[in-house]
Order: C-alpha cells, then sequence, then structure tokens
C-alpha cells in the first residue's frame, strides 16, 4: 500500500463565482482534508492561482487532478512533491505592548525567530513572520507562554524549483 504525503497542488484557472466550492467538494465526498489553501492572482494577467496543501497518495493526487481538470474554469492542475517547491506560510500574532516593556524575553524571541514587529500601540503590538509550519508552531508555543491576544496564519504559498510549462501556455491563452 503506497503511504501518504504531503503534496502541494497548484491550479490555474479562471476568476469565476463558485469555483472554489466546486473544488473542495470534490475533495469532501472523498473525505480528503485540505491541510491549507490560499487563492491569488498568477503570474498570468487573469488568471488565478489556487495552492493546496494535501496528504495523499500518489493515486489519489493523479485522480483528484483529472476531476479538477474538468472543471470548465480550470485551465492547467499541477501536483508538487516537497523537494520540488519552494514554499512558505506567514502568521501575524497579537500581544500586549506590557509584553515588549516589561519582559525582556519578548525581544530576544522576536531577534531570534527573525519576526518583526509590524504595528505597535498603547494596548497592543503585532509580531509577523514568515516561514515554514514548524517555525511558525514552534512560535506560536513560545509565545502562547506569554498570552496570545489573536493569531492567524496563512496557507502554504509555493512556486516550483524547475520552470511551470503552463507559463508559457497561457500566454498563448489570454
Amino acid at each position: 500500500m503506497e503511504n501518504k504525503q504531503t503534496y502541494t497542488i497548484s491550479i490555474y484557472t479562471e476568476n469565476n463565482v463558485g469555483l472554489l466550492n466546486r473544488i473542495s467538494s470534490i475533495f469532501q465526498r472523498r473525505h480528503i482534508n485540505i491541510e491549507s489553501v490560499n487563492v491569488s492572482k498568477s503570474e498570468i494577467k487573469s488568471v488565478s492561482r489556487f495552492t493546496l496543501l494535501v496528504k495523499l497518495t500518489e493515486d489519489q493526487v493523479k485522480k483528484i487532478l483529472g476531476q479538477i481538470e474538468r472543471q470548465v474554469e480550470v485551465i492547467k492542475a499541477y501536483y508538487h512533491k516537497d523537494e520540488e517547491t519552494i514554499y512558505q506560510e506567514s502568521c501575524l500574532f497579537k500581544l500586549s505592548t506590557d509584553l515588549l516593556t516589561d519582559n525582556d524575553e519578548i525581544q530576544k524571541v522576536i531577534n531570534d525567530s527573525k519576526s518583526r514587529v509590524i504595528n505597535i500601540n498603547k494596548d497592543f503590538f503585532v509580531l509577523e513572520k514568515s516561514g515554514s509550519k514548524e517555525e511558525l508552531e514552534e512560535l506560536y508555543h513560545t509565545l502562547d507562554k506569554h498570552g496570545i491576544m489573536q493569531f492567524v496564519r496563512s496557507g502554504r504559498i509555493a512556486i516550483t524549483k524547475t520552470a511551470m510549462p503552463v507559463s508559457q501556455m497561457l500566454k498563448t491563452w489570454q
């Protein structure tokens, strides 16, 4: 039996209402969890890119991509293993400003984690960190001891280490 592993799925699409719902229902019908999802512009004007993170077998991911590509608005879908991509996640922490003034350890945590303060006022400050899921989790657990007021993390964003043939194909598509 094939082992499940993490795959980054990139889906290039027209930007139409309801497509995210139809794509997620493909996974839902098979009881497959989407670990993260990100939708943004792509390198091609008027084309969106969905980036999904899933844990599947390679056979499962191939079957799902076939179903995704049958959606009218989908131009092309690809899957990649972690070692074939460069990827990051980002997060924001809202913490009490008192931690900056009353706790020397917080300044060390900020510096050691290579995070940065992006907003500060009398009641709270906002800390931003980009990195791997593991780096973000580690920072979360460190800051949780001091009281996190709010936390949010993005889905994975990724680019491939090799050229994506879709870029050339899409230039003629416009």
